[in-house]
């Protein structure tokens, strides 16, 4: 029955979420907390994986890395704490194109999680770096 007991909520993918949003935009768990109304401690535990966040909480985290609540609902973990692969992959408009793309890898029963990581890493990078202002013609050219 202890499986009944587990949070509906994906804190894995929440606090991931979180780090990556705090890591590129330079706060510290202070700012984000001062943003959210979320406490530093909370945030911490929550990027770390040990944070269980209430209702209220998420919905102001959600609010702030402006992704749908629906994307860190329903626990994607195993019994043995591995991430399911095939969890379904829902399309968001306001989401960011690599936060799509990471989805799908981490749902690719192909790859195993590490390598859904790192490959979601590399498309982030490519995806910055050819997605910046004046690099229209970088990298493609059409006519």
């Amino acid at each position: 029955m202890a499986e009944q007991s587990k949070s509906l909520v994906n804190t894995v993918e929440l606090g991931r979420a979180i780090r990556r949003k705090r890591e590129e935009l330079g706060l510290s768990l202070r700012d984000v907390a001062d943003e959210t109304s979320v406490s530093a401690s909370t945030l911490s535990r929550i990027e770390n994986g040990t944070g269980k966040p209430d209702a209220d909480n998420i919905a102001r985290l959600t609010g702030w890395l402006n992704v749908p609540m629906e994307r860190v609902m329903g626990n994607r973990q195993s019994a043995d704490g591995a991430e399911s692969a095939s969890a379904a992959v829902h399309y968001f408009p306001q989401e960011a194109t690599p936060d799509i793309v990471e989805a799908h890898l981490r749902a690719d029963r192909n790859l195993t999680p590490e390598t859904a990581k790192a490959l979601s890493e590399l498309f982030r990078v490519a995806y910055t770096q050819f997605s910046a202002p004046g690099s229209e013609n970088r990298g493609r050219k059409r006519k």
